[in-house]
């Protein structure tokens, strides 16, 4: 063989190798991202054209694929569209997906890799093949509940068994009708996501799960919690003036409510929610204590969920001031009402924090599990002895503090208040944040924006009605 035709045969060669190198590359490792990109037209059609697996509660579905004729043969179905948008979320032709079906998306569309031997089994027998079933540990009655306590305000509700980390009620609201994004009717899907998506009460939002925000007095259970780990116990007197200068600072920080005195124990502290009491504290504690007890709880850490969920911040470079003002849960500390609800678990599973958790299990159409979730330990976020006082501390202030709208005949019931301070030109946040021992359940109860009053507001005024409606729907 001549030189030129050697050269010619040697860069074909490369080419050629070039080409399988690429081809493998695509079919190996760019497969998935590939088929998950949105722009992938081809595998969007013939996603969107499978018989995709059903959410359940129970044995109710509460989302489905019903067979239709046209172009595509099934379409995605919402029964209850407005009680579960929040977990379902929505799956769509031109805006993807969120919520379960985002998070399972391959398992409910059989196209996961253990998925594989069932998909060549239905394509060799020549049968229709259909996706798999989720199956929640979500509880239809406290769902409603949250829903219908909730109803016009935005806000959210996180209900979890802390013994398990089963989730029991999840609710964003306003809720929203997803059925209105999964039609084939691609038209009116695109008009429906441009009315949800400029909605000025913004109906997409997860707060639940997916918002941070100031969580205020609530937060002075982590404080708490830091104090008694340090050697406090509930008995221990904390200064409560009227007025507590922030050092370093020309700012003070007042109360809003009647402490009981100038100086108080830490169970009054919490019974009355009092701000320059927790103020105090955190300046004897020190940053040092507040971030590792925040940290304890989940803070600065990525959620574990089955939907994605935003981490929850505790500021990590704060002078004393500001330690003054994370200490009662304002400056920069930011969290989810599922964090929120965490502490209160940890706290009631007597300092044990449980992963919390949506599915139960995945199963195939022949009711073959391909995967089950079962409770997790995440760590112990304080001691027994610290979370049996916090514990005594909240069932406290249910019963003769700033938590008595919580109150439950017949239930031992643990809580705190939150009012959280925003922007001037906001009103605050109302929360309450609780357990009770039998039903075992935590529930957060969440107010971004109720319509009322600036002064009207609080968490005993508004979120704790929310908690208590949960709570005994669960009864």
């Amino acid at each position: 063989m001549n030189g030129p035709i050697r050269t010619v045969a040697t860069f074909v060669a490369l080419l050629m190798a070039a080409l399988l190198v690429n081809i493998t590359w695509i079919s190996v490792v760019r497969t998935e991202s590939l088929n998950e990109d949105t722009r992938n037209r081809r595998v969007r059609d013939a996603e969107f054209s499978r018989n995709r697996g059903t959410i359940l509660v129970g044995n109710t579905p509460i989302a489905q694929s019903v067979e239709r004729t046209g172009r595509f043969p099934y379409v995605r179905t919402y029964p209850e569209p407005e009680l579960w948008s929040s977990v379902t979320g929505w799956y769509s032709y031109d805006y993807a997906r969120s919520g379960l079906e985002q998070s399972y998306n391959q398992q409910m569309a059989g196209t996961s890799s253990s998925q594989a031997a069932r998909r060549v089994v239905d394509i060799l027998s020549g049968r229709q093949g259909r996706g798999a079933n989720l199956s929640t540990t979500l509880n239809t009655r406290a769902q409603a509940a949250a829903v219908r306590a909730l109803g016009d305000q935005r806000g959210a509700v996180v209900a979890m068994n802390y013994a398990t980390g089963e989730v029991l009620a999840l609710v964003s609201t306003p809720t929203y009708d997803p059925n209105r994004l999964s039609t084939v009717d691609l038209a009116g899907e695109r008009e429906a996501w441009s009315e949800l998506l400029n909605a000025p009460d913004e109906p997409l939002k997860n707060r639940a799960l997916r918002e941070v925000y100031p969580p205020g007095s609530t937060f002075k259970l982590v404080t708490a919690a830091a104090a008694l780990e340090d050697g406090m116990v509930p008995s221990t007197e904390v200064d409560s003036p009227a007025s507590l200068r922030l050092p370093d600072s020309s700012r003070s920080m007042g109360n809003s409510t009647n402490c009981g005195g100038t100086r108080v124990t830490l169970e009054q502290a919490l019974k009355t929610s009092c701000n320059t009491a927790f103020g105090n504290l955190g300046l004897e504690l020190g940053a040092d204590k507040m971030i590792a007890m925040a940290e304890k709880f989940g803070f600065n850490q990525e959620q574990s969920i089955d939907i994605a969920a935003a981490t929850s911040r505790f500021p990590t470079e704060i002078d004393q001031a500001q330690t003054a003002l994370t200490a009662i849960g304002q400056f920069d500390v930011a969290a989810s009402p599922l964090q929120i609800a965490q502490v209160a678990a940890a706290i009631a599973n007597d300092g044990e924090m449980m992963k919390p958790y949506l599915v139960s299990t995945v199963t195939n159409r022949d009711l073959t599990v391909l995967s089950a979730q079962s409770p997790e330990r995440l760590g112990r976020a304080v001691s027994r002895s610290t979370a049996e006082h916090l514990q005594q501390m909240m069932i406290a202030t249910v019963q003769d503090g700033t938590g008595t709208p919580a109150q439950i005949d017949g239930l031992v019931i643990g809580g705190k208040t939150g009012t959280a301070q925003t922007a001037p030109d906001r009103p605050p946040y109302a929360w309450f944040v609780g357990y009770a021992e039998d039903p075992q359940v935590a529930v957060v109860a969440f107010v971004e924006n109720a319509d009322v009053e600036r002064d009207d507001i609080s968490g005993g005024r508004l979120a704790a009605p929310i908690f208590k409606a949960v709570v005994e729907a669960l009864r």
